[in-house]
This record gives structure tokens, sequence and C-alpha cells, in this order.
């Protein structure tokens, strides 16, 4: 049996929009682009040009640090377009579909009969390393650092966000497959939900299986390590989604890239809020086309979920990380008259200060971007260790990086975080800091020192 793990602190905002277990039908995207900002901590070096014709599963671009990690292309098509920023900073690489998809084959694998290297090696091929981080610093992890240990979270308790244990349905054998190439390079833990009963989960083989139960950030995979192994100066870990886990299972049990996500399209504007299934990078227009409401003022698209999500164009592409789409409102055409003082019962509120509080927890709430405030000083008032359940003073550690005192930001366990374990930090601050932008900085800070 699992060992169960209960946490205490944390918050979960229950919104409006959740996917119902079905699928909709998009139409192909017809285009498809990898985004090098999305994998954070490489700098990209491009290999190929315009109007060149790629295979899918082709490389479009590599890491100039490390050469053998390559990212690579979801679809075949011919590349058309590389867009450049500031400073020729690439932006996004884009390939048009072809009509007849072609593969790039690199050979079904018997898992069992590899040792770690060899897994290793037909992962950097084939380009599915692009998907594994690393912590301490939380960016692509490096192929050549000494690994501790592999986490695995397979549930997401982010809001609206995705059923993971209905995405594994059909994908239960590479599901295992891709478990059993990440236990050859090192121990792998699996993270489930006590609400899980997916024997595939439940009864996964070559790992060790801890269950969490408790609100979120319960499903951030850092939550996890904290209380299963925490990381000390000089360890690395690799994390790495249960999505990604699958893209793996397929390489090796068909020979090809396939990047195909089953996507979950929330929030209180979609019309009709379900999964559809897209390969990584794809065009999103189709998606939100007709699926969201008009007529209520600006809306805010997101590539990922309301705490940690990007915010993106109607028109954008998907996140190579992410499999949930989001559309709240934007907020900016309401204007309050003494909102701080009414009573209200339609308005969440992490201290009570509406009567909503009344009408329970099943509650659903529409919540817009608008922040409600400026940034202002930082006050110690324990409002972030109240939904921070890891070992860990937050406010301190924030502050150490603020000033940019790297001993302290040690001393305060900044190895073992990411931004995305300040996302419930960042929502409750009563100062409206931007505490995972100050989080990513801190981490930047410190892997530049130690270059």
């Amino acid at each position: 049996m699992a060992n169960v793990i209960k946490l205490r602190k944390g918050l979960d905002i229950n919104l409006k929009g959740k996917a119902s277990q079905e699928f909709m039908s998009v139409k192909e995207p017809g285009f498809y682009a990898l985004v090098p900002e999305d994998f954070t901590g490489i700098t990209p070096k491009v290999v190929v040009k315009e109007q060149e014709y790629v295979m899918a599963g082709g490389p479009l671009f590599i890491d100039k640090n490390h050469p053998e990690l390559k990212f690579v292309s979801p679809v075949s098509g011919v590349v058309t377009s590389v867009e450049r920023g500031a400073r020729r900073k690439v932006l996004n690489i884009v390939v048009e579909a072809a009509a007849e998809q072609d593969y790039e084959e690199f050979g079904k694998k018997n898992v069992s009969s590899l040792n770690g290297e060899s897994v290793k090696a037909a992962l950097l091929e084939a380009g599915m390393f692009a998907f594994i981080r690393q912590r301490p610093y939380d960016v692509i992890a490096d192929p050549t650092m000494y690994l501790k240990a592999i986490f695995v979270s397979a549930f997401d308790s982010n809001p609206l966000a995705p059923d993971f244990e209905f995405v594994l349905k059909g994908e239960e054998a590479n599901f295992q497959t891709g478990l059993d190439a990440l236990s050859k390079m090192a121990k792998t833990y699996l993270s489930i939900s006590v609400k899980q009963k997916a024997t595939a989960l439940t009864q996964a083989k070559n790992v060790t299986i801890n269950a969490f139960d408790g609100p979120n950030p319960a499903g951030n995979v850092g939550v996890q390590i904290n209380h299963i192994s925490p990381i000390v100066k000089g360890e690395t870990v690799w994390t790495i989604s249960p999505e990604a886990v699958i893209f793996i299972g397929r390489l090796f049990n068909t020979g090809r890239v396939d990047m195909t996500r089953k996507v979950a399209v929330t929030g209180s504007e979609v019309l009709k809020p379900a999964y559809c299934k897209l390969k990584v990078g794809a065009l999103l227009t189709n998606v939100f086309s007709g699926n969201v409401s008009s007529g209520k003022g600006d809306l805010r698209y997101i590539s990922g979920n309301v705490l940690t999500g990007k915010k993106v164009s109607p028109n954008a592409f998907l996140g190579a990380f992410d499999s949930q789409l989001t559309v709240i409102p934007e907020g900016d055409d309401i204007h309050e008259m003494l909102g701080w003082i009414m009573p209200r019962f339609n308005q969440f509120s992490v201290n009570r200060s509406y009567f909503s509080w009344l009408l329970g927890n099943n509650k659903e709430y529409v919540l817009d971007a608008r922040i409600k405030g400026g940034e202002r000083h930082m006050i110690m008032s324990n409002e972030y260790d109240r939904v921070f359940p890891m070992d860990i003073f937050p406010e301190y550690l924030v502050k150490a990086i603020i000033a940019g005192d790297i001993d302290r930001m040690e001393a305060l366990g900044i190895y073992e975080v990411a931004p995305e374990d300040f996302a419930l930090c960042e929502f409750v601050c009563s100062s409206k800091v931007e505490v995972q932008r100050i989080v990513r900085a801190g981490l930047d800070m410190l892997r530049a020192e130690m270059a």
C-alpha cells in the first residue's frame, strides 16, 4: 500500500468551468510552433531554415551549451517562419503541417533490456529529454549532472486542472513503459492523490508510490519532493509531468515521436468546457472559435491554469508543458463604487471578508484577472505560510531574494523551490507582490553565480 502523506496547509479555489469528461472535435490546426522561452534555462540555436521540410521528431533547435539536447518538431511539414525579437532572440519556429505525416524512425526498444545510459541516449536522440526539468533552478535538465532521483506527480490540484485518470485512459501501457524507462536512470517516485483509483497508478511497477491528501498545492511536484526526499546543496533531481511520461512510453513502444496531449479547455467563459486532443505547439484558433462567450467585455486567454499559466492571444500556440487552456473575464470593464464595503455572496475571499463563505466549499466562483490594487510594501503577516505546505519560510526566502543575499537564500531552501510553488502565496498576497517573478529571478541569479 502506498505511503499516505497528509497536508493541511493550502487553498482550493473552486472556479466555474471545469472540463466535462468528454471530447470535443477540433479542426486540424494546420500550424505548430515551438517557443524556446517555454524551455527555461536553455540558449537556443536554430538548426533549420525557412521553407525547409522537417520530419515529425526532427530537430528545430538545440541548446548551445548542450548540443546533444534537441527540441524537435511535433509534426512534419515546412518551416514557414523563424521569428526573432530584440537582439535576435528566437521567439518561435512555426511549421505548417503536411497533409500526410512523415516520422523520424527511432526504432522500437524493449526497455527491460536497456541500461540507464542507453535510455538517456534514446531520449536525447528523439528530443524527449526536453520535457525533463531539474531542481535546483527549475530549468531543463542537464544530462551530464549526477542524478539523485526522478519525481513524477500524477495529479494536478490547481484550479480547473485536468483529471489525469481520464487522460490516462487508453495510455496505460505507454505510461508504464515511460515509468520503466525513467526507473532505469534513477530511483523514481510516483506521487498520486488519495482520490485516484486507477490500477495503472495505484499498482504502477518499478517506482515508489506516495499518496497525498490535502488542498492545493498538494499536486505540485516541489511540495512532494519536500515531503519525500528534500534536496540539499549539491544534489540534483529531475521532475517530469505524467503526460511527458506517456510521450516517452510511446517513443519506446512505437519508435516514433508522438506529442499528442489530451488538453482540458476550461474557464467560466468557455461555452462547453471539455477535452480535446492537440499536439504540443498547436495553433489555438480553432479551439476557441465559437466556444467562448461574447458580449461580456474582454477575455483573458491562458495557456495553463489561472495561477501559473501564461497569458496568450486566442491565436497563440499551445505551451510545450501545458495540458490546460483557461478563459476568464479580463475584468477591465468593471467599475465598482464602495465595492469593498458591500456584502457579497458571489465573490471568493480567502479571509472570509464576504458572506460567500457561508455557502460552503462547493460553490463555484467566477473570478476575473484583476489584481484589485497596486504593489506596496511587503508586510510580514504570515499569510504566505498558511498556504505554503513546505518546510520553508516563504516570506523570509522572498525577502532574501529581493535583497540578493545568496547565502541567506541557500539557508532558507531556494534549491528546493520553483516559481509555481509560490503561486498561492502570490494569490493571497495583500501587498500584490509578483512572488513568482521574484522567485524566478532568484533562481536565475543563483544559477548564474554557480556557473
